[in-house]
């Protein structure tokens, strides 16, 4: 009876309403949390439907907050649920987290991954982090004044166009649900006071293999925002922290880089050019520009990739914006191929430019 007095009486802020903010948000509401507040500024997709199970076919084109809201009011009418439309950014992260308890974090950008971690740093609020990418899953609480943060474990965002989002790269649906469940498991212990939270420990999920492995995470005492040295002390532009592009993509694309409409006259034209396509498999069965050739970008990174691309033609790369096809032009003009090339606006500009009628995603 306590601890669901404490669940009754608890705030929590689910940021995001997607993958792992669905399963999070309706488990939350079944076990009795007082209040939720969902951070959601999307509008529902149909290719969310696989994996975002709070949302269903009738709320395609509705606002995620307003959809999430009645999915969680239909489990639970007594719960007190406030919206926030808005994308969470420097600028009203620390009124919004303020007046909660605990934050469920369930975003897919790095750039708002480091936002929730120093902002409830900040102001010293626990939070249950989880992520996905195709098969794999991690969880953990991060809690400052008890155990490490997500700087601890993830000092440094990896670089920008490394890893693509779900959209992108794909996951399996269900491992939402595995994922997020872990979360609220971990929110009503931290809520109640029961069990072993997740502090200072990375849960770490493989469904193929169907393992857990738990790995120590340790205060780091040289961390920028929670050591006794912190050189973080206030929010940061967390976009330019985690970059846009590389140096040395940027570099390597400045004169190099061509518009959907200037490949468009060199297909027409005959030009001696190899097209090719640097995204995943599963993007380039989406959509693909006609005479590509799929190589994605982590065969140039491992550099298995080199030894195959002609010497008599002129390299061209394409992604999905021209993220990742920047970054593979680098490794290409390092390894002598000078006059590459890559599209800017990627597949995507290519569809709003040339064939609109394609897809995308």
């Amino acid at each position: 009876m306590d601890g669901q007095k404490r669940l009754k009486n608890a705030k929590v802020l689910a940021v995001g309403a997607g993958g792992l903010g669905s399963p999070a948000l309706m488990y939350l509401a079944a076990a009795g949390v007082g209040t939720l507040g969902i951070v959601e500024f999307d509008e529902v997709d149909e290719s969310n439907l696989q994996r975002q199970i709070i949302h269903s076919q009738a709320d395609i084109g509705r606002s995620k907050a307003e959809s999430a809201r009645d999915s969680v009011l239909g489990i639970n009418p007594y719960v007190n649920v406030v919206l926030h439309e808005e994308r969470l950014e420097a600028e009203n992260v620390m009124e919004i987290f303020s007046q909660y308890d605990l934050i469920v974090d369930g975003t897919d950008n790095f750039a708002t991954r480091y936002l929730v971690n120093d902002a409830c740093v900040l102001l010293n609020k626990p939070y249950v982090w989880g992520s996905i990418y195709r098969f794999d899953g991690q969880a953990s609480v991060f809690w400052s004044e008890h155990g490490p943060c997500y700087r601890c474990l993830y000092p440094e965002p990896p670089p920008p166009g490394m890893v693509p989002s779900c959209a992108e790269g794909g996951v399996l649906g269900v491992l939402c649900a595995s994922i997020g469940s872990i979360q609220v498991t971990e929110a009503i212990k931290v809520l109640t006071g029961v069990g072993e939270p997740l502090v200072g420990r990375l849960m770490i999920y493989d469904a193929l293999e169907m393992q857990y492995r738990q790995v120590k995470v340790r205060k780091d005492p040289d961390c920028a925002v929670c050591g006794p040295n912190a050189t973080v002390t206030e929010l940061i532009d967390y976009e330019a922290f985690c970059g846009v592009v590389s140096e040395e993509a940027q570099e390597a694309a400045a004169g190099s880089t061509i518009t959907p409409k200037q490949l468009k006259e060199w297909i027409d034209t005959d030009e001696p050019i190899e097209i090719i396509d640097v995204r995943e498999i599963n993007e380039y069965e989406i959509v693909s520009i006609p005479g590509a050739k799929l190589i994605p970008k982590g065969e140039f990174l491992m550099g298995t990739a080199l030894q195959d691309l002609p010497q008599d033609k002129r390299i061209v790369l394409h992604c999905k914006t021209g993220v990742r096809s920047a970054e593979v032009l680098a490794v290409l003009k390092s390894a002598g191929f000078a006059d590459a090339v890559h599209v800017g606006g990627g597949v995507i500009g290519w569809v709003h430019q040339i064939e609109p009628e394609k897809p995308v995603y």
